[in-house]
């Protein structure tokens, strides 16, 4: 097994260092001239037409790696027993930069975006080289730097063509290119912004280029012409004004303060990517298709998940107006501490989806998953009203969950956690799950020290959550946890609680729709991923092939005429959707039909499942207020804090 995953990661290394060298190649004269030449005799045949040589040379590679990097992925060793090692990789390297607007950056990072930046420079001046001293297209009879001017317009969209490339690689979320870098969705999801900046910015600059130079020459209304046999500069236009629509309400001010705008804008990316594939045309769309690709495989399969009603268990009420909730789901379902969970609750918003920490540990609690809820902002604040009122079920989707492929922490004497309010939750996941490991009598397990630093004292209530309710002494005998906890924000502790600030525990009636969270596609079946991608893909390439040999290429040589050039382009956006849909809907199905037996089990067993409640505010342990100690693992974590008072938050890294 190790000699054969060491076989596909050599493979995918060779393979990745092809497509970059084609990359860098690409814009050379050497490629341009006598490379071109050759492969597009050999590559351009009648079942492809023109866009063969970039089919096979930056499609092909890209969408072969993500079929090997499943197999590679799933042959990894994931044991589930208590002597469990998980893998920290979720950062690439030190950190050596914590500054807006990059936010945290690693050494890694700093050299790989110093590299594609590099790319893109090579990229430009290599281009430019071409236009100014090799080859100046000049159709229009313009001025020479008029059309050097154009030329370099022309040239900027280019590169910003770079950037598309991996554009969508970071927001695939059940992505298996990531996790071979120790990354996931949730902490790539800058690179993404970074490349929408960088790549709008560059559209932007080739667009006002275009408009100068057409009002310079007097042919300002070719920015609305959509020409049948070349570039349809309309479709180039309509793409623009999408994209800078959802690149200024996607800015920082915009993001945080007026979210809801910032979200909806982002739904337009679907058009945005029509009609910028029909102004570069079907030969360029095979440059950036792979990103693309398996993007929309990922989010039908998201979309697929998400028509389930997930079985809402209960909700805890914290004293701090936060949140915690507990779903059913199916005992197939694993994942790494300080994973992630979507939810969508269709009576607050019909097209919303956020991201919320989970508690829980997959290896702990078998048959449940909990997720805790700040109360901050309009949808969390219409959740917070919505089970607060005296409600008795509540519909509510999920997707996921999603987290780092492996997390060790077992290599490390000592492990220090440092949070603030709500960003303590993580921790609780990584608590829990090394709860389950000093079930392993042979575990060795580090010494945890968790600080925390609050606002108020009723924010204290989260450390309520760090051992499941069920919990026993015994599963913690083993633990040597110490909590250090700061409160900012008041000076001395109240002397009273009313019942009101309480922790409440609210349970839900199972609905006959109402179904366990199981697996989804990626995290926990990469193999039947690997299906999807490799059965849509070879189904598009056996598609394509039909339609441009049977289709186009006949308008193309046997009637004198040019098949439309936003024609092709549409083929290739409607074959791959129809692909993707075909192959992820089969899979999809045959994957819910072995999976029914276990929901039902799964049903059974959390509707059978008695929970304990506490009958006080986990603030009373230090307010002075006697608590009914109905279970000592409270008790414990009662005398493994150490609570401090400060006027501003510690000073830790």
């Amino acid at each position: 097994m190790g000699d054969m995953r060491s076989l596909v990661k050599m493979l995918m290394v060779v393979l990745f260092l092809g497509w970059i060298f084609i990359w860098i190649m690409i814009s050379t004269d050497l490629y341009k001239s006598k490379w071109t030449p050759k492969l597009a005799k050999n590559l351009n045949t009648t079942y492809f037409g023109p866009l063969g040589t970039n089919l096979v040379l930056l499609t092909v590679p890209m969408m072969f790696i993500a079929v090997l990097s499943c197999v590679y992925l799933h042959t990894q060793k994931k044991p589930t027993q208590p002597q469990r090692e998980w893998k920290l990789k979720g950062r690439m390297g030190r950190v050596i930069m914590v500054m807006n607007p990059l936010g945290i950056v690693t050494a890694t990072e700093l050299i790989f975006s110093l590299l594609f930046v590099a790319l893109l420079i090579w990229a430009l001046s290599s281009h430019l080289y071409l236009s100014y001293h090799v080859h100046l297209h000049n159709h229009d009879n313009a001025k020479i730097w008029q059309a050097k001017f154009r030329a370099f317009g022309l040239r900027m969209g280019y590169v910003g063509h770079y950037c598309w490339a991996f554009l969508f690689f970071p927001v695939t979320r059940a992505s298996t290119i990531l996790p071979l870098v120790g990354l996931t969705s949730e902490s790539s999801i800058k690179y993404h912004i970074w490349l929408g900046h960088v790549s709008n910015f560059l559209f932007l600059v080739h667009t006002v280029v275009f408009l100068i130079y057409w009002a310079m020459t007097n042919q300002l209304m070719e920015t609305f012409a959509w020409n049948p046999t070349y570039v349809s500069n309309l479709a180039g236009t309509i793409a623009m004004v999408i994209g800078i629509a959802m690149w200024v309400t996607s800015l920082p001010s915009y993001r945080r303060k007026k979210f809801e705008l910032f979200f909806y804008t982002h739904q337009l990316y679907g058009l945005y990517i029509i009609f910028y594939v029909m102004h570069v045309g079907d030969s360029w769309f095979c440059m950036i298709l792979p990103n693309i690709f398996l993007f929309f495989i990922d989010r039908y399969l998201r979309f697929l998940q998400s028509t389930k009603r997930s079985r809402l268990v209960s909700a805890k009420i914290l004293p701090s107006d936060n949140l915690e909730l507990t779903f059913a789901k199916t005992s197939g379902v694993h994942y790494t501490p300080t994973s992630i969970l979507f939810l969508h609750v269709p009576s607050i918003s019909k097209l919303q989806w956020h991201p919320f920490t989970i508690t829980s540990s997959s290896n702990l609690e078998k048959d449940t998953l909990s997720v805790v809820i700040r109360r901050q902002g309009s949808w969390t604040q219409k959740l917070y009203t919505h089970l607060s009122s005296s409600i008795d079920s509540l519909e509510v989707s999920t997707e996921g969950p999603y987290g780092p492929n492996s997390f060790d922490v077992s290599r490390h004497d000592s492990l220090i956690l440092v949070g603030g309010g709500s960003g303590v939750t993580p921790f609780i996941s990584v608590i829990r799950e090394l709860i389950f490991q000093s079930q392993n009598p042979s575990a060795k397990l580090p010494n945890v020290l968790l600080v925390c630093a609050f606002k108020h004292y009723h924010d204290l209530a989260f450390l309520d959550l760090i051992f499941p309710s069920d919990i026993s002494v015994s599963d913690i005998s083993k633990l040597n946890l110490r909590i250090e906890a700061y409160i900012t924000r008041e000076d001395k502790k109240p002397e009273t609680t009313d019942d009101h600030r309480l922790l409440q525990t609210k349970w839900f009636k199972p609905q006959p729709l109402d179904c366990p969270i199981s697996p989804v596609l990626g995290p926990n079946n990469f193999l039947w991923l690997g299906v999807v991608i490799l059965s849509s893909f070879f189904m598009f390439l056996l598609l394509i092939g039909i339609v441009t040999r049977y289709y186009v290429y006949p308008v193309d040589h046997n009637t004198g005429k040019i098949y439309n050039f936003s024609y092709r382009a549409l083929w290739d956006m409607f074959l791959g959707s129809v692909c993707i849909f075909i192959s992820s809907s089969i899979v999809f199905l045959w994957r819910k039909k072995q999976n029914k037996e276990g929901d039902k089990e799964s049903k059974k067993q959390v509707q059978s499942v008695e929970f304990q409640t506490p009958t006080s505010s986990p603030g009373s342990w230090f307010h002075g207020h006697e608590r009914e100690l109905e279970s000592v693992p409270y008790q414990s974590i009662v005398q493994a804090t150490s609570l401090l008072q400060s006027t501003s938050a510690p000073n830790l890294i």
